[in-house]
């Protein structure tokens, strides 16, 4: 397999399928396009992207774009693994995954994601409102499927496609005290910043740019 990303300080995308990968222990290579370039599409379509855009799986005759069809086709791969067994878990993670794939617009816009940004910022109304959403989405699948992880005891996709916000509440000193957490949504973060999967790619993230 090799799966094509963008700048690891940056790419929340990138991040999500390269973190399930890890998790369930597949090989592949990585190939990484820069971003922020004039070329950057142009290079991403050379390497094997059918819309110029990242990440990209590419798996012998199979090729996959989009995060969250990257993840998906690794869960089907791995059945069990990357979702929970249980439908009704599998399918509130998917939804919580989907949100997260096409909604928190303000968040994502107003706050990208910089691995070695730390700051303290004040965020719009509408990010207000995303994140009191974050608050509210990540307090009931916690309570509903008990922790540690959004849908319980194993670590899944929607925990990969959570972790670039947990980066963002740091970069930007974003509390989720503010917004209605009693505490479970700011240790939930932590927990998602401290494994090692997410440590490998800070590391690489780190190491990159200072280079």
């Amino acid at each position: 397999m090799e799966l094509l990303i963008g700048d690891k300080i940056w790419s929340t995308w990138s991040m999500r399928p390269w973190l399930v990968l890890r998790r369930l222990g597949e090989p592949f290579t990585e190939t990484l396009i820069r971003l922020r370039n004039e070329g950057t599409n142009a290079d991403a379509r050379a390497a094997g992207s059918p819309n110029g855009l990242l990440p990209v799986l590419k798996d012998a005759e199979v090729t996959v774009w989009d995060s969250l069809a990257i993840c998906e086709y690794l869960a089907e791969r791995h059945p069990g693994r990357a979702w929970p067994s249980d439908p009704a878990a599998r399918a509130a993670g998917r939804s919580a995954a989907a949100e997260m794939h096409s909604g928190f617009a303000s968040l994502r816009g107003e706050c990208p994601m910089d691995l070695s940004l730390r700051a303290e910022h004040d965020v719009s109304e509408l990010t207000h409102q995303d994140l009191r959403r974050l608050v509210e989405l990540w307090s009931g699948l916690l309570t509903r499927f008990g922790g540690p992880w959004l849908l319980g005891a194993e670590w899944s996709i929607a925990d990969a496609f959570f972790t670039p916000v947990a980066t963002r509440l740091r970069s930007y000193g974003l509390r989720l005290s503010d917004y209605g957490d009693q505490g479970p949504c700011g240790a939930y973060a932590s927990r998602l910043l401290a494994t090692p999967e997410f440590l490998e790619w800070e590391k690489d993230a780190l190491a990159d740019v200072r280079s």
